[in-house]
């Protein structure tokens, strides 16, 4: 009965979107064409910047060509390198240190409402700060070098994972608890066997976006007080009018942010599997 119930409301979201599902229905295409047409649709993009660009009289020192771009990863790979791994560190460091307090956190604000009730706000009036206005603060606190930064990634990785830890832990019926409280389990068989794993879909869909909110978090760090790492590679180069060497740094943070985030959808694909 339920599952027939829900495979009939599925059926009604289909046939509403049915006149675009062409767009939003990736299950139509061979896998084949799943990984083809990400490639050709990149491919084309690159090859209307590579020639219609500088047809369109755009200066190369404004928008320079893919071409010019792969050039300085070809001269400078060892300084784009080096300005990679703290950059790296900061953001992987901050991704596991912010995430890892949210669900610490939304765990202790699940199982106490005073708790939750007292310092939730306080939580929701950090979160309004910019984090443009936050990161000088922190950096006067702890001062130049990986600290600020690693506390402002994880910052930015904060509020996003406790919003949706919270939600996803109080998202069993109250059916199903009271059916765990009628077989007399603890509260810590209810959190393993019952919150917890209705929370990993809202966890792992906060960690995808924390994946690249904690690089920008850590280049962000680097533009207020760093002279190594992305984010300084940055500023240098466009206080330099150095735009090939500013789009190759911009082209290897967004690299960054894709791997972490693939390392993300790799976890929550093995969870899925071994739950």
């Amino acid at each position: 009965m339920l599952a027939r119930g829900f495979g009939n409301r599925r059926g009604d979201g289909q046939d509403a979107l049915r006149p675009w599902g062409g767009l939003v229905n990736r299950g139509a295409l061979w896998p084949f064409a799943q990984t083809v047409l990400p490639i050709l649709g990149a491919g084309s993009l690159i090859l209307a910047w590579q020639f219609l660009l500088p047809l369109a009289g755009v200066p190369a020192y404004i928008v320079p060509t893919p071409t010019a771009i792969a050039g300085v990863f070809a001269r400078n790979g060892s300084l784009l390198l080096s300005n990679l791994w703290p950059t790296a560190i900061e953001a992987l460091s901050g991704f596991v240190l912010g995430n890892l307090a949210a669900v610490l956190l939304a765990i202790v604000f699940v199982h106490s409402r005073t708790l939750q009730a007292a310092y939730f706000p306080v939580v929701l009036f950090f979160n309004t700060i910019p984090v443009l206005a936050l990161a000088p603060v922190v950096i006067l606190i702890f001062g130049l070098g990986m600290l600020p930064k690693i506390v402002i990634a994880a910052v930015i990785c904060f509020f996003p994972t406790l919003i949706n830890m919270i939600r996803g832990l109080e998202s069993a019926s109250p059916s199903e608890h009271e059916l765990f409280r009628v077989l007399s389990a603890t509260r810590w068989e209810i959190f393993w066997r019952l919150r917890l794993p209705r929370a990993l879909p809202m966890l792992f869909a906060s960690l995808r976006i924390a994946s690249a909110t904690a690089v920008i978090g850590a280049i962000v760090g680097e533009w207020i007080g760093s002279d190594k790492g992305l984010g300084a590679l940055i500023i240098q180069a466009t206080f330099n009018y150095q735009s090939d060497r500013l789009y190759a740094a911009i082209v290897l943070s967004s690299l960054l942010s894709i791997g972490f985030f693939m390392t993300v959808v790799a976890a929550e694909r093995w969870s899925v599997r071994y739950r």
